[in-house]
């Protein structure tokens, strides 16, 4: 049987450190490169990062909205993405933060999970705001192919604050109420869901048994520093996996400009917390 997403993505840190870069080509990023809002700049950009991070990091977390926006052309860029990111060793979480229930969230999965699906990646991020049970098809999924659903519970954006940590009739926040489901299925013996944990948050969660990876982005140009990485997750750094993007990118055009800023942020981290 394949081995399980956490056993992946410990392997993969243990050669190549737990950064995670996010491939996000805004329209800004774009600009800000020399190159046109088009799929054309869209492709030039995604080859450039590929192969600049592809040697260096363990994980790449490219955010699939913003090859959407440029249509067929545009997930076809993203397509030979995933390919190439495989091909180089590292493994990609498809920032997609998808959610929804019954045929249309196991839809969801066979696109971003499945072995055949040329959209394959290694995991899915989704949220679990239609219930935590409303994800079992991917949860489901990726127990089979041994890839993973990276579940938002503590995000870092103001809005979700109201939500997330509200308080159930257990008397726990949401927020927890998030990981504890993720550790009790991890606890199973397929560990395959990993949690989206703000690295700018004081987040006051039970980390400890989750199991799983822990997505935190937030790191360089959002304020979080490898230095605050021990302590805002104390006790779960295990499989901690910081996630940085515009530090990263606006490195760019140059594509060693770019892989020197991923290796040194990479190093920083790893010092941070060993």
């Amino acid at each position: 049987m394949t081995a399980d997403f956490a056993t992946r993505v410990r392997a993969a840190v243990g050669r190549r450190g737990r950064l995670c870069v996010g491939i996000d080509p805004h329209a800004q990023l774009l600009t800000a490169w020399g190159l046109p809002d088009d799929a054309t700049g869209l492709r030039t950009f995604t080859e450039t990062v590929v192969g600049a991070i592809g040697p260096h990091v363990a994980v790449a977390k490219p955010q699939v909205a913003f090859y959407e926006r440029h249509g067929s052309a545009g997930v076809a860029v993203l397509e030979d993405a995933l390919a190439a990111l495989r091909d180089a060793g590292v493994l990609v979480i498809a920032d997609a933060k998808r959610g929804d229930i019954g045929s249309t969230m196991a839809a969801y999965a066979d696109t971003w999970l499945g072995d055949t699906s040329p959209l394959r990646a290694d995991a899915l991020t989704a949220s679990p705001y239609l219930g935590f049970g409303s994800l079992d098809p991917a949860v489901g999924l990726a127990d089979a192919t041994g890839r993973g659903v990276v579940v938002l519970a503590r995000t870092s954006n103001p809005e979700g604050g109201g939500l997330q940590t509200a308080v159930d009739a257990d008397g726990r926040s949401v927020a927890q109420s998030i990981v504890d489901a993720a550790a009790l299925h991890n606890g199973s013996g397929r560990a395959s869901v990993g949690l989206v944990v703000g690295a700018t948050r004081e987040h006051g969660l039970d980390l400890t048994g989750v199991g799983g990876p822990i997505l935190a982005p937030g790191l360089g140009a959002q304020g979080a520093t490898p230095a605050d990485l021990a302590r805002v997750f104390a006790g779960a750094t295990d499989l901690l996996l910081p996630s940085a993007s515009r530090q990263v990118l606006s490195a760019g055009p140059d594509g060693s400009a770019v892989a020197a800023v991923a290796q040194r942020l990479r190093d920083e981290v790893e010092a941070a917390l060993r």
